[in-house]
């Protein structure tokens, strides 16, 4: 189940005058404990694991230093700071060896017909698809904290290398690498954190969920320039809990103001 179908789910909920409900729903095979509306919508809560954030609030509003691209008046965006942003968690269950991280937002126009056009906007009712800004493996078991800027300050053109990463782990691919292809200025392999940058055009606000896996080995089976497609096969059956914080962002100027 993709959280753009779990949000339908919740809006249903929501409509009955629920703040939580417990379900049976599933994501990636595991129950959650409870389903809890948050200030931005319903995040699904696994177990006791939390996972928090002190750069913005769980539902609200990203700032453009933790962006890609931010928008301005001539020319409308430019390049930002890409700060990765702070997370925490605490209680991983039981037996947990390692971590997993995935960045996504699942708002992104499956047409690029309408994409930063002068003359229109992006429309709302467009089918939408899934853009990976983040995934990341084998952060080890004991860890608690990433800090703001401790993975990526900055925009590197052509993408930062991969390799072995903070506290041993590793970084796989993000979307930027398919985004760019054909850019003589931008292509390249984009690996590890890339911040938000949704067409300035665009008629809805984005939703970004960072997602934090809790597994029981150490090391995510996957290998080189690896994808998050590649990462949540190879963790299937190796997720002990989940949990999630979102937030949004947008680059058009009419929802800015």
């Amino acid at each position: 189940m993709t959280w753009r179908e779990t949000r339908e789910i919740a809006r249903v909920i929501e409509a009955c005058g629920f703040d939580s409900i417990w379900a049976g729903t599933t994501v990636m095979g595991i129950v959650p404990r409870v389903w809890h509306h948050s200030r931005g919508g319903w995040i699904a809560r696994f177990g006791v694991m939390r996972l928090s954030t002190k750069s913005f609030g769980d539902g609200g509003a990203i700032s453009a230093r933790y962006a890609f691209a931010r928008p301005v008046e001539e020319d409308h965006v430019i390049l930002s700071q890409n700060l990765n942003p702070h997370l925490a968690w605490t209680d991983p269950p039981e037996g947990t060896r390692s971590f997993a991280l995935i960045c996504h937002d699942d708002d992104v126009p499956s047409s690029g017909e309408d994409v930063n056009k002068e003359d229109r906007e992006v429309p709302a009712e467009l089918p939408r698809v899934e853009f990976i800004h983040w995934v990341v493996v084998d952060l080890p078991g004991d860890l608690r904290e990433i800090e703001e800027g401790e993975f990526c300050t900055g925009v590197t053109a052509g993408g930062k290398p991969g390799g072995v990463g903070p506290h041993g782990c590793r970084e796989g691919l993000n979307d930027f690498t398919g985004w760019f292809a054909g850019d003589p200025d931008m292509a390249g392999q984009y690996q590890g954190y890339d911040g938000p940058a949704p067409p300035w055009n665009d008629s809805i606000i984005h939703h970004y969920v960072f997602t934090l896996y809790a597994l029981d080995i150490d090391r995510v089976p996957v290998e080189g320039s690896f994808t998050a497609a590649e990462v949540r096969e190879a963790m299937s059956g190796h997720v002990l809990a989940e949990a999630a914080v979102s937030g949004t962002y947008t680059q058009n100027p009419r929802l800015l103001n």
